[in-house]
């Protein structure tokens, strides 16, 4: 029974936040069975990325900057993006600019929720760090997720080459950037850090709510809406 109690509060944020961004969605939801994927993908490629973070431990060391940037940031990002984009990007499911967002969260929040599935299990916790968890990394996960597919989104629909390249290049750099920066500032203020940190997740909070309400306002299909509406 508390080994249930466990995994309810360990897997509950990430299934939350992945519901929240699923009907966030305007005009056209995406099919279930979709989401789920690309949930199940972002769990899957945890495997790796636990691999290749630990062989690059080994041979970096544990320096705050390349450990936050490089060991953290640039694989776990860089290989959450290499899924949705190499899986979802050009499927004919992927039809307006917030399908970006929906999938590339659901692959975050999949490698987020194993994550803390793992740290429930592997080490002693209480409710109250399941729940700082929930806030903080795993909450931190989805707004990564939020910036890549947004971007994504925008260049999936956009028509000039350069620019498309560049917001592919974007959706990339961004999350990786503050993925980076949120593991810095928690390694090298090991005391303090909430200082920064709360302000920032407020930010990119922010930040993350206006990128939906721009991609859903983006939609070719609000236009249809809009029509259909009128003939009503």
């Amino acid at each position: 029974m508390v080994l249930l109690s466990i995994l309810t509060a360990a897997i509950a944020p990430g299934i939350s936040l992945l519901t929240f961004l699923y009907l966030k969605d305007k005009y056209d939801s995406e099919p279930i069975h979709m989401v789920v994927r690309m949930f199940v993908f972002g769990a899957l490629v945890s495997f790796p990325i636990m691999i290749i973070q630990r062989g690059l431990l080994l041979w970096l060391g544990e320096s705050p900057f390349v450990f936050a940037f490089i060991i953290s940031s640039l694989i776990e990002e860089g290989l959450k993006w290499f899924v949705v984009y190499h899986i979802i990007y050009n499927h004919t499911n992927f039809d307006e600019p917030y399908d970006g967002i929906v999938y590339a969260a659901a692959t975050s929040l999949g490698f987020a929720t194993l994550e803390n599935v793992l740290y429930a299990l592997l080490q002693p916790v209480s409710f109250g760090s399941l729940m700082m968890r929930a806030l903080l990394p795993v909450s931190g996960h989805a707004l990564f997720g939020i910036i890549m597919g947004y971007y994504l989104g925008k260049a999936k629909f956009s028509t000039n080459p350069h620019r498309k390249r560049r917001l592919i290049l974007f959706s990339l750099l961004q999350p990786l950037f503050w993925h980076g920066l949120y593991d810095y500032i928690m390694m090298v203020l090991e005391t303090t850090w909430m200082f920064l940190i709360v302000p920032l997740m407020i930010y990119l909070w922010i930040k993350g709510l206006r990128k939906i309400q721009r991609a859903n306002s983006y939609s070719p299909l609000r236009l249809v809406r809009r029509e259909e509406e009128v003939k009503l």
